[in-house]
């Protein structure tokens, strides 16, 4: 059994990695800025700790004897609210780890640092899938930078001997996901559609993004966070395949029981320009090395957010 702190436990991925993480027999410390946790971590966690990671003081203050990993989950995640909060992502996507980093240097720590990054820092412009190797932009999003800025925080604090790995994990979702992601939303479109007959607005439904479900994303989490050794410091997690807007919905209006009752209307003013045609990354590196494979099919996972 080994000690492992999440950060950031009470967001969307926390819970879920929360459940994973006992189901193997772990000891779980959480950490967030909340008064109370979450019900799922309250029932399943075996401590909860109140901290804000943007405090440097308060990182100073916790106890991280006999800490065998720290999973930073700790972030902000919603690529369209970072424009214009630049300095915002940056406090909480690129200072919690370099401060927690720092923490654990000084105390000369063994601790495993899991740095939760993004496969939004890819360049599109390049041969699929998207290896670890792949290239990374020079120019984006807010979010995708500070996911950028923190992996050099990571890769510099590796260089100073803490044993830590960078994730990075393309598009996940399911039960308990928030709005501010595809799925969540075309979901409460067509709730609305159901509830006044309110017509539903979609923008480019052609493009292909590669989805995992977030079950299946923690398992990867846990499988780096726990294992003895790691031949790199770097890791996509992915299902490997592209999936369209139009497969989804279409998935959404089967789940719904929607299915040839409803018509969608595109809005340009939800379509961007400079979207890529398709994304999808290899998850061959993580498969070799820890035998992890997505297990859960996006037409269960999209089932399962309807059903929950």
């Amino acid at each position: 059994m080994l000690k492992i702190i999440v950060t950031g436990v009470n967001g969307f991925v926390g819970g879920h990695l929360v459940r994973e993480l006992k189901s193997r027999g772990h000891e779980v410390v959480g950490l967030g800025r909340e008064d109370a946790p979450t019900q799922v971590v309250r029932e399943l966690a075996d401590t909860y700790e109140i901290c804000d990671l943007t405090d440097e003081a308060q990182i100073a203050a916790l106890n991280l004897e006999g800490i065998d990993a720290i999973i930073n989950l700790a972030g902000l995640a919603n690529v369209g609210a970072s424009f214009g909060a630049e300095d915002l992502y940056k406090k909480v996507n690129v200072d919690v780890l370099a401060k927690l980093g720092e923490r654990l240097l000084a105390l000369k720590s063994k601790t495993r640092l899991v740095a939760i990054s993004t496969g939004a820092v890819y360049n599109p412009g390049q041969p699929m899938p998207l290896t670890e190797e792949s290239r990374v932009i020079s120019e984006g999003s807010p979010y995708a930078l500070s996911k950028l800025s923190m992996e050099k925080v990571a890769r510099d604090l590796r260089g100073r001997g803490l044993d830590c790995v960078i994730v990075r994990p393309f598009n996940h979702t399911g039960p308990g996901q928030a709005p501010g992601f595809l799925i969540p939303d075309l979901f409460q479109k067509l709730t609305k559609f159901k509830e006044s007959g309110e017509v539903v607005r979609v923008g480019n439904l052609k493009t292909k993004r590669d989805y995992t479900d977030v079950r299946d994303i923690v398992k990867g989490y846990t499988d780096l966070a726990v294992a003895e050794t790691l031949e790199h410091d770097m890791y996509n997690i992915c299902s490997g395949k592209s999936r369209s807007g139009q497969e989804i919905l279409d998935m959404m209006l089967r789940a719904m029981d929607l299915e040839g009752k409803i018509e969608v209307n595109v809005d340009q003013s939800l379509i961007r320009p400079t979207d890529p045609a398709e994304l999808y990354g290899s998850n061959q590196r993580l498969r070799e090395e820890t035998g992890w494979e997505p297990q859960i099919p996006l037409d269960q996972t999209i089932q399962d957010f309807v059903s929950q």
